[in-house]
């Protein structure tokens, strides 16, 4: 079943419940993924890493949107946003936890051979290939760079 098979199903479920917020979040998905598919004008559907990072992006959003209402103190758009970002979650893969990511990061490391922290580049390019959708990309950036800073890896 395809992410916009899944969504589609998911609108239905959460017409039927009469579910305001997962419906708003589930219709913004399925707008940007219909979105990416008349980008690509004539092909059937969109692949799944394009749908992966449709979902990553919407979450990114999602999650500095409620960043910002937090410092404004707009706690009401802020409960908005992170609704939104519960129901993004869902379609995303399991998210790393910074143990995993250092140990994934570690791997990554010794692959390219990197020796410190002007190998940054390097690592970043595999590691944004590798764990897309598993970790955001600041704390892939923030974990690499102590690692690359701590010679002793």
């Amino acid at each position: 079943m395809t992410l916009k098979e899944r969504v589609d199903a998911d609108i239905k479920q959460a017409m039927l419940a009469k579910d305001k917020s997962r419906l708003q979040a589930l219709r913004s998905i399925k707008s940007q993924i219909l979105l990416a598919e008349t980008e690509k004008a004539g092909t059937e559907g969109i692949s799944n890493e394009t749908e992966l990072k449709l979902l990553t992006k919407a979450a990114k959003q999602r999650r500095e949107s409620a960043e910002l209402y937090a410092k404004q103190g707009r706690a009401d758009l802020e409960e908005v946003e992170l609704a939104e970002l519960a129901v993004i979650e869902q379609y995303l893969p399991q998210q790393l936890d910074e143990g995993d990511l250092r140990v994934r990061l570690l791997e990554i490391i010794q692959r390219v051979g990197a020796t410190g922290p002007s190998d940054i580049g390097r690592v970043m390019g595999v590691a944004s290939k590798e764990l897309a959708g598993q970790a955001d990309g600041r704390a892939i950036s923030s974990a690499a760079g102590d690692l690359l800073n701590n010679t002793d890896f």
